[in-house]
């Protein structure tokens, strides 16, 4: 198969989003009174090519990886969390990791390039290093070519593993303290934005450092010039974990995954991946609305309704994880509720 990112994705199953409509309008319920569930189902038949689509097996991958514009004092948390916590991930205790456990969903955590060492093999940690972190994206490309290629080839590897173990979704996660900068400074490119609209308070930062945050990206981006291409943009302004995660969601398009989409970070990788296939787009579900300020502009560009606002902006896929159980409820009410016939309902005349 060549590299996702150079193919455009198949397209949905037509006829079977046709079949879901028909069905939802013999169910035993006036039209539309399901909402949101209704509209997901039959979204889930197009993307699953199914008459009764599924959503049992869960696959979830995070990606880490640190960032060398954390130079700039860009964080109010210091760059060794991202290695800690890649070790919270593997003994149980991140967000992400008790979310996988209650949806029966596999984690998969992929190690792309932290500053410190992890500190030993780690059970459910795939530590495959590309560089020990980015280079500072407000002075110099922020990767080579070499380097996010290979991190867009761990992201669709990881789509592959998904895809062999039968996945019915997909949810790429993200740790790397500073890659809030990262995503705005991206957004910022591929949107033609200013950064004073996009950036945002990542672990915490009070208005000074807000503002010395967006002076930082505000230099990248003069840094970077007006080039648009979007691996351009993503090797010159990424982080390795957003590459990666661009990759994956490449390649679960690819391989007719559903991508169920985090917040900011996760979001701009797919928005990196929509510029550079926009076909991807129709494979693309949103979890929820982050309360970094810059989503909402980055969901707009993709026309994006997400299913939760619940305030969260953690990462780690956090935000995807916990939409889950509407696009499980929506199955099992496509797929178990009577027609009119079966149950002997009249329905509308």
């Amino acid at each position: 198969m060549p590299p996702a990112w150079t193919t455009p994705p198949p397209q949905p199953d037509t006829g079977a989003r046709d079949r879901g409509l028909q069905r939802q309008a013999v169910l035993t319920k006036p039209p539309g009174s399901l909402g949101q569930l209704e509209s997901l189902a039959v979204t889930l038949c197009a993307l699953q090519g199914s008459d009764r689509p599924e959503m049992d097996g869960i696959a979830i991958t995070v990606f880490a990886a640190d960032h060398g514009v954390c130079e700039e004092g860009i964080s109010a948390f210091p760059q060794a969390v991202t290695a800690q916590m890649v070790a919270n991930f593997a003994g149980g205790g991140a967000a992400i990791s008790v979310l996988a456990r209650e949806l029966r969903a596999s984690l998969d955590v992929v190690n792309l390039g932290t500053v410190n060492p992890l500190q030993g093999p780690l059970d459910g940690v795939r530590n495959q290093p590309i560089a020990p972190g980015t280079a500072n994206l407000a002075r110099e490309p922020a990767m080579t070519n070499a380097q996010v290629m290979a991190a867009l080839a761990a992201g669709d590897d990881a789509a592959g593993r998904a895809s062999d173990a039968g996945a019915h979704l997909f949810i790429g996660g993200d740790m790397g303290i500073g890659n809030t900068t990262s995503a705005a400074a991206l957004a910022c490119a591929l949107l033609d934005e200013a950064p004073q609209h996009l950036v945002g308070p990542g672990t915490g930062l009070d208005a000074q450092g807000l503002s010395h945050k967006a002076e930082v990206v505000t230099r990248a981006l003069a840094r970077h010039g007006q080039d648009r291409d979007p691996l351009a943009v993503l090797r010159s302004l990424g982080g390795l974990e957003i590459a990666a995660l661009t990759g994956a969601i490449l390649g679960a398009a690819q391989r007719r995954i559903p991508v169920l989409v985090d917040g900011f970070i996760v979001s701009t990788a797919a928005l990196v991946a929509v510029r550079q296939q926009p076909r991807v787009r129709d494979w693309l579900l949103f979890g929820h609305r982050s309360a970094e300020p810059g989503h909402q502009r980055v969901l707009d560009a993709l026309e994006a309704t997400p299913l939760l606002d619940l305030g969260m902006r953690l990462g780690e896929g956090s935000g995807a994880a916990v939409a889950v159980p509407l696009l499980r409820s929506a199955c099992a009410l496509h797929n178990a509720m009577a027609t009119f016939d079966d149950a002997g309902v009249s329905n509308r005349s």
